[in-house]
């Protein structure tokens, strides 16, 4: 992908000393992530706020108990097909970015700019954001017994939590990663408390939630693909294991090890709680519920039911890390590329982490706080992500075309993209004639991206306020943070 980055912009300060430890490397980002920290990061970005809020989505539009649990099986055995495609990806396009860099390398620069756009300002901090709600949400309900917490503090919790992470990210990067070793095993150990407590219920003889396990099915395929869109919003988090492959160390053998690990175990740990879910609680009791585990808990666990918030603000804790430390290499690679301000592709000297952008996205995830229902986002957030990973796939499609010699380390079998590009596709189409609103507002916030793309990026003859005032904002990012580019080694 061409830089573009007007010419004053490039005089930010590159590093001309070795590295903090004195070796020659230089300042850029380490390749510190081992195979378990990159399943660490999966699992722990996949298993955040999903599980315990999406089976009232999934219901809901499944109508029936049966074809739920056929939604949970579908979306895990869907997000397995598309991590392996993206395993070929990762390993093809061996540079952080993920989609960013994939969309690039297959369609060119604008296309990579509206998914930037769409995943700056909406994608990535509205899962931020909400994770972080959700987090402040259970960690402060056992002060509140009985009753909703006063939303205004579950806001500031959510922003202080968010400042925390950042920092801590901002600081180390194997102080992130042992983070979300940790919190990765309490989510775990959590999930596991509900299957076993409910596989017990089972035992003991409560059947009367599975007697008519069909009944009220939704056949709509509009409601389908939304039912799964619920399904596939726990699962989310697959992909970004491929925004720091340059940080993972041999990622032509990691990267595929970490998916192929990664996801039959969070598959069979979410459809086994379910299984919990639906043996406790009733279908309406689920419908009521806006927290379910906590329904699940108080319903089953009696004086020990406070463990289950305890245990999930662990997990939105952990999730919240992983998508922060992840998704801050995606706008790092994108102002790489010229895409974004240089300021954000910055290095602080130090630490060798990408401090400008970590803070920029949390700024971003901040704003979004102060909105009064950030959930409202989640269908555009839904539809958005489901258009841009058909465009990856595709992309997948056509260098296979295109490209038929580049060097694929691993090439999945060709059923398996296509399987995946044509329920991408469904999962596109359908839901516009149920949620139009939704997916309109979703097509304009993509289109918004095409006028920044052509004054910020295409637009030559840019006047000379624009590129000073760029040059000043990059400069005064680097002094006050301490950065500079990173070498360049190729």
């Amino acid at each position: 992908m061409p830089d573009k980055v007007a010419p004053a912009e490039k005089t930010v300060p590159r590093s001309v000393v070795a590295g903090p430890d004195n070796s020659s490397e230089g300042i850029k980002l380490k390749k510190e992530l081992g195979l378990w920290d990159g399943v660490a990061i999966i699992v722990g970005i996949i298993v955040g706020a999903g599980i315990f809020v999406s089976p009232k989505g999934v219901l809901l539009n499944s109508g029936s108990v049966g074809q739920a649990l056929i939604v949970w099986i579908f979306s895990g055995i869907l997000s397995l097909i598309g991590a392996l495609c993206y395993a070929e990806l990762g390993t093809m396009i061996p540079r952080s970015g993920g989609d960013y860099a994939y969309i690039g390398d297959a369609f060119g620069s604008l296309p990579a700019f509206l998914y930037l756009w769409v995943a700056l300002f909406i994608l990535v901090p509205t899962g931020n954001a909400i994770t972080a709600l959700t987090f402040a949400q259970y960690i402060l309900q056992p002060a509140w017994p009985g009753c909703e917490p006063p939303y205004e503090a579950v806001r500031l919790l959510a922003a202080v939590i968010t400042c925390l992470l950042t920092a801590i990210n901002c600081y180390n990067v194997k102080w992130a990663t042992r983070v979300q070793d940790f919190f990765t095993a309490t989510k775990i150990f959590a999930l596991l408390i509900i299957v076993i407590a409910g596989l017990v219920w089972l035992y003991q003889g409560h059947t009367e939630n599975f007697q008519r396990p069909m009944a009220g099915t939704n056949t709509e395929p509009g409601y389908i693909a939304l039912a799964v869109y619920s399904g596939l919003f726990s699962y989310s988090g697959w992909n970004y294991l491929n925004f720091v492959t340059e940080e993972l160390q041999d990622p032509y053998k990691n990267l595929p090890k970490a998916i192929c690990i990664s996801l039959p175990v969070v598959t069979v740990i979410y459809v086994f709680a379910n299984i919990a879910y639906f043996v406790v609680l009733t279908q309406d009791e689920i419908l009521a519920s806006n927290a379910v585990a906590v329904t699940f808990g108080d319903k089953l666990l009696g004086v020990m039911s406070w463990i289950i918030p305890f245990f999930v603000a662990c997990s939105t804790f952990g999730a919240l890390n992983g998508a922060i430390f992840a998704s801050s290499r995606l706008f790092f690679v994108g102002a790489r590329n010229g895409h974004l301000p240089t300021a954000i592709a910055l290095i602080n000297v130090r630490n060798l982490t990408p401090m400008p952008s970590l803070i920029f996205l949390c700024v971003i995830t901040l704003v979004l706080l102060i909105i009064k229902d950030v959930y409202v986002l989640i269908n555009y957030v839904s539809f958005v992500e489901a258009l841009f990973t058909t465009l990856s796939v595709s992309g997948l499609l056509w260098l296979r075309y295109k490209k038929p010699d580049l060097h694929r380390p691993i090439k999945v079998f060709i059923l398996l993209p296509i399987i995946f590009f044509i329920i991408c596709v469904f999962l596109v189409i359908f839901p516009c004639y149920v949620s139009p609103w939704e997916v309109g507002v979703g097509i304009i916030i993509i289109l918004s991206g095409i006028p920044m793309y052509w004054i910020f990026i295409d637009w030559k003859a840019k006047p000379a306020w624009l590129v000073n005032g760029s040059y000043n904002f990059n400069m005064a990012c680097a002094k006050l943070f301490m950065c500079v580019q990173e070498d360049k080694t190729e």
